[in-house]
């Protein structure tokens, strides 16, 4: 019994330390079965295969019916998309169902029914299951003819659901709502006022001529509050202003209003308050992600305490080393940390730890993953001596910086002289011959550098395996255009051959050429901040992307289902329905008409163009197609009921997002730029940091009496004092 009890206190200081290292809650089931479980669901297989099955699920709407997964988006050109047979989409819906529902039945049990009904996410991943399956019990019944299918905009919950720091992140976004809409409902008023405004300003006169600003922009309400909306985002700016700007330049004075109050001052407010309030509550957060750490850590501590090893006559409770390292050895976490970690109890005189000690331990867990570069190879010849440090030298970077900004040059001003000759007329022999000279330099830039540093060190560096990767495939697609059609000679005009023309090849080349060119960034120090900081983001703010994509495919998904078979091939008829539509005055048959014509008109224009009949669009149409075309990209067009769609899409993905995604990065980077004096080179140390250890300055530690009472409340775990 004893030996059993070690074993399990052992296994449940492991589950708690692999708790503490992924920020999760503790509060789960903690006998030995439980504890099996739990760490099986959590091993990279079981999550690997729950991500794709995520994937699978939200991928299917690329080819289920109304899919346009065709490799043109040209109604004109395009093929029928494939449309599966029933029954085979909904059988890998149904798979991914059984995994969805093992998923949710595994977290339940895990964490327990009285913990089941405080969590509201688990609750909420129950109905939508039962709703998706509903919806897809629907689907069979009607043969799969069905219009609507709900489950398909349910399905980015369950990629919401899967990662806590989304989850997270959501809450943040959602306990800001209230003091943006503060702001929102300013924007409302100063749009409603200027729409009045702007209704009494260009109201309808007697001379219709005169009237085109009411025809086209403020005719009613909505069609007024509409122009103003869009013209907020500067979309139709300034065509909204030309027919009033045409009869008076005073009105310019009203749309520089609306632009300076709306734009100027409270859309970057929304952004101030924005970023106050989203980094309060992110901060908030991140400390309570701190707390569950320190909690899992402190839970480890109390049950190795437990073990036989502690001594009985130790007054305040302590966790053997021997303990600790048995424990280390199976838990999974970053080989960094662990070796730290053993390290430092290697260097520890003492065999008992107390858990002031046992908790500074892991405060590893929380400093930056720093990657220190190999040592360069020691020479013992004088003259490898020499070499290593010429070509070791900073200066040596700056000259193939030097170099590569000369090939641009080249580049550039060959692209100039040859912009305006045929294909028949140029001259490849320059380009090809300065192409072969720069390839050839930097292949020996990169074999000197790797005999200075060595290859190891020499890779250690992302900008020398970015520079290194170019110059490889560089030199491939030279050798390849030299095999395929000779060296350059004047004249150097081959035939296509192979799978690529000359001209192709050497457009190929020049381009990697000029994106190798970044290769100054780490050269630059504060164009190398800058750079660091958007790495970071792309890296570390998965969470956000993900809820990113949650919203795009919510709305595509939505767009689908409202604006099905709106764009269609048209045939010439159409202009003719447009022609009877403004006959008749009708608004309705006019703006129909008008956004038929105007994409058959685009598509059979390009398609003349090419057939060079120029003289199809004479002078006299193209008036009346300019107008119709002008008339079409304002938001008159879109179904009034249509508009609650595009205007909630603008303020979710433009208005809120984008603010969210500005504040994010300007506090990555005021955080890199007030560390940037205490560490040393970029090119020398690199530091990798989270979005946890962003805030861990500000950051305050638990107190020991919050970690035990939290403790002392654990649904499964009976601590012994």
């Amino acid at each position: 019994g004893v030996g059993a009890d070690s074993d399990l206190y052992i296994n449940q200081a492991i589950v708690f330390i692999e708790d503490a290292i992924q920020y999760r809650s503790i509060n789960h089931r903690v006998d030995s079965k439980s504890l099996w479980l739990y760490r099986w669901y959590y091993s990279r297989t079981c999550q690997w295969i729950l991500s794709l099955t995520i994937t699978v699920i939200l991928a299917l709407a690329f080819i289920e019916e109304p899919s346009s997964l065709t490799v043109t988006s040209d109604v004109r050109y395009r093929l029928p998309a494939w449309n599966p047979p029933c029954g085979l989409t909904e059988s890998i819906e149904l798979l991914c169902f059984l995994v969805f529902a093992v998923d949710v039945s595994v977290k339940s049990y895990l964490i327990g029914w009285k913990e089941f009904w405080k969590n509201k996410w688990l609750m909420a991943y129950i109905l939508t299951l039962i709703v998706s399956l509903t919806d897809w019990i629907v689907s069979l019944s009607f043969f799969c003819k069905e219009s609507v299918r709900v489950r398909r905009i349910l399905r980015p919950f369950f990629l919401l659901q899967n990662s806590s720091m989304m989850k997270k992140t959501l809450k943040s976004i959602n306990s800001t709502l209230p003091e943006m809409a503060s702001v929102v409902l300013l924007l409302a008023v100063h749009l409603s006022l200027f729409t009045m405004f702007a209704m009494l300003l260009f109201a309808r006169t007697k001379d219709n001529q005169q009237d085109k600003e009411w025809v086209v922009y403020f005719r009613n309400l909505p069609d007024s509050l509409t122009s103003l909306l869009v013209l907020l985002t500067t979309a139709n700016n300034p065509d909204v202003m030309i027919p009033a700007y045409s009869k008076n330049r005073a009105y310019s004075i009203f749309f520089i209003l609306f632009t300076v109050l709306g734009n100027l001052f409270l859309m970057n407010l929304l952004t101030a308050i924005i970023y106050n309030q989203f980094r309060g509550y992110l901060l908030k957060s991140v400390q309570s992600s701190l707390f569950r750490r320190r909690l899992g850590i402190r839970a480890a501590f109390e049950v190795l305490s437990s073990l036989k090893e502690t001594p009985a006559s130790a007054q305040q409770s302590c966790v053997s080393v021997g303990a600790l390292l048995q424990v280390l050895q199976k838990v999974e976490m970053d080989s960094r940390c662990k070796q730290a970690i053993m390290r430092s109890l290697k260097m520890c005189s003492c065999d008992q730890l107390s858990a002031a000690q046992f908790q500074k331990l892991f405060e590893e867990l929380d400093k930056d993953a720093i990657k220190q570069h190999p040592p360069s190879p020691e020479y013992q010849s004088y003259f490898m001596q020499k070499l290593q440090f010429a070509f070791g030298h900073p200066y040596f970077g700056y000259l193939g910086n030097v170099v590569a900004l000369a090939n641009i040059i080249s580049i550039c001003v060959v692209l100039v002289m040859d912009a305006d000759k045929q294909p028949s007329e140029r001259d490849d022999f320059f380009l090809g011959a300065i192409n072969c000279f720069f390839i050839l330099y930097y292949l020996l830039e990169m074999l000197l550098k790797i005999l200075a540093m060595g290859l190891k060190r020499y890779l250690s560096y992302p900008s020398n395996r970015f520079d290194g990767l170019l110059t490889v495939i560089l030199l491939i697609l030279e050798i390849a255009t030299f095999a395929v059609y000779g060296f350059p000679h004047p004249g150097w005009r081959p035939e296509f051959m192979g799978l690529l023309s000359l001209w192709d090849m050497v457009r190929l080349v020049n381009m990697l050429i000029v994106f190798r060119f970044l290769r100054i960034i780490p050269n630059m120090k504060f164009m190398a901040l800058v750079v660091t900081t958007l790495l970071d983001l792309v890296k570390n703010l998965r969470a956000f992307a993900g809820i990113l994509v949650v919203v795009f495919y919510a709305f595509a998904i939505t767009g689908i289902m409202l604006f099905k078979g709106a764009v269609v091939p048209l045939g010439n008829t159409r202009y003719f329905n447009f022609l009877q539509g403004a006959q008749k005055n009708s608004k309705a048959e006019f703006t129909g008409s008008c956004v038929h014509i105007s994409l058959w008109l685009t598509q059979e224009i390009l398609y003349f163009k090419e057939k060079k009949v120029i003289s199809w669009c004479s002078a006299h149409f193209q008036a009346g197609v300019i107008y119709c075309l002008l008339y079409v990209l304002s938001v008159h067009l879109i179904c009034r009921w249509a508009k609650i769609y595009f205007v909630a899409w603008w303020l979710i993905s433009s208005v809120i997002w984008v603010n969210l995604f500005v504040a994010l990065l300007l506090e990555n980077f005021i955080h890199k730029w007030d560390r940037r004096c205490q560490r040393e080179s970029l090119s020398d140390i690199e530091y990798q940091r989270t979005v946890e250890l962003m805030f861990r300055d500000v950051l305050e530690e638990p107190t020991e009496e919050e970690l035990m009472e939290k403790l002392h409340q654990h649904p499964h775990l009976q601590l012994c004092r």
